[in-house]
């Protein structure tokens, strides 16, 4: 009952990864660009996204290259013998 148990627990951290990086980062993605078009249809000849809408904008598409940058420095470091540490104020490489 123990390895049932151990199954889905790491089952469970497998969905939420999948959820949060496979789904989460175009839905993040997709809500800048959403953001992007609020305020456009006030105007039919003046097509400029509220200023607010670009801050919402900005942060979102400045969290999806956090990840994804993050991501490709997860598998540099792993094929150059180096593992991405998380422990300092900053994320640093470290070897193995």
């Amino acid at each position: 009952m123990n390895n049932l148990w151990f199954a889905l627990e790491g089952a469970w951290h497998v969905l939420l990864a999948g959820l949060v990086l496979g789904a989460g980062l175009p839905a993040v993605f997709s809500l800048g660009i959403r953001a992007l078009s609020y305020g456009a249809h006030q105007n039919v000849d003046d097509h400029t996204p509220h200023p607010f809408a670009k801050v919402v904008a900005a942060f979102a598409f400045g969290l999806v290259i956090l990840a994804i940058a993050l991501g490709i420095g997860v598998i540099v470091s792993n094929g150059m013998g180096y593992r991405l540490s998380f422990e300092s104020i900053y994320p640093a490489f470290v070897p193995k």
